[in-house]
């Protein structure tokens, strides 16, 4: 029977749906440090992810491994230069979770662009006590202009959204989505900077890359309004944390919704010490419905991918599939 690990707590039930077809190393407890990942594998066919880190000496160290299923729609823990000289297949959860985080980065970002956390933390602390004309003064959504960035699947969810707020919508993707599209989102494309120049609201939808590190630093921060708010749904290093503070101590933007950070789930500490963000621990995709639709299609691509059950060769979200049906190296 062939040996797959589960590098992650999930859900017990895919837990047994995976028994069905192999013996299962399952960590239940805290996240594998490198050295332990790296053991438990050594003897692995395949393997379920969670953001765990998987590189060249992950992967010389398991010579059996020929598939690691990420329980994520990013994989930017893959190295994919190391899995595709090795011949190693790597999947992904794309679809499942776009509703569920779509929805969250709208209420990340109306939380920041109408005060919510600042206004509940000054309330807990008993500082209420009398109603104020000024007081907590946020900025509307409402017949405002939202700015994406990264117009896929996530990002077109969210403009849908801002229809029911007449928003006017603009976009920054690689490369512009089809007319159809933009004209069912009521979206026009913009460069980036004059995106960040005319958004009340600007959210990050882009996937993690060399190239994409740093999207939004002190440069670009620096053009966007004194009124607008920034969200990020994406990855952490996708926006400078440590310029994005001092922006927000400055009031140079208003306010930030970030549910991802750099090094996380270590945080620069300076986010901890302004009012004016939303701070929540990568929890877009956080409903029951979305993560077990997540963790089953995460199992679904290693059961294929190692040749069993009714899609067997044939695994849903292939990230590098050109690897498909070659000798490992």
């Amino acid at each position: 029977m062939q040996k797959v690990l589960v590098a992650r707590p999930i859900f017990p039930d895919v837990i047994e749906r995976l028994k069905q077809y192999f013996e299962v190393d399952w960590n239940d407890g805290d996240v594998l440090g490198a050295d332990e990942l790296q053991r438990r594998i050594a003897d692995k066919d395949g393997a379920l992810t969670a953001g765990d880190p998987i590189g060249a000496a992950v992967l010389a160290a398991a010579p059996r491994l020929r598939v690691v299923s990420n329980m994520a729609v990013g994989y930017n823990n893959f190295d994919m230069a190391a899995f595709n000289a090795a011949n190693v297949l790597g999947t992904n959860t794309p679809d499942v979770l776009n509703e569920s985080t779509a929805d969250f980065g709208w209420a990340l970002m109306m939380a920041a662009a109408r005060r919510i956390a600042e206004s509940e933390h000054w309330l807990r602390a008993g500082k209420w006590e009398k109603w104020s004309y000024d007081g907590f003064l946020g900025s509307d959504l409402f017949g405002s202009t939202l700015g994406v960035i990264g117009m896929g699947r996530i990002g077109q969810a969210l403009a849908r959204r801002a229809r029911g707020f007449s928003m006017n919508v603009i976009y920054h993707n690689r490369s512009r989505v089809a007319p159809q599209i933009e004209a069912e989102l009521n979206a026009s494309y913009a460069s980036k900077e004059d995106l960040l120049r005319r958004a009340d609201h600007v959210v990050l939808v882009l996937p993690y890359t060399a190239e994409n590190h740093h999207t939004i630093g002190a440069a670009e921060l620096a053009l966007m309004k004194l009124t607008a708010t920034l969200t990020n749904i994406a990855r952490g290093g996708i926006v400078d944390d440590a310029a994005l503070a001092e922006a927000l101590r400055e009031k140079r933007i208003a306010a930030a919704g970030l549910d991802v950070f750099e090094g996380e789930p270590k945080l620069n500490p300076a986010l901890l010490t302004v009012p004016n963000v939303v701070l929540t621990p990568h929890i877009a995709s956080a409903t029951e419905a979305t993560r077990r639709a997540m963790a089953n299609l995460a199992a679904d691509n290693l059961i294929s991918a190692l040749g069993e059950g009714p899609r067997a060769g044939c695994p849903p979200n292939p990230i590098n599939p050109d690897v498909i049906g070659k000798a490992r190296s």
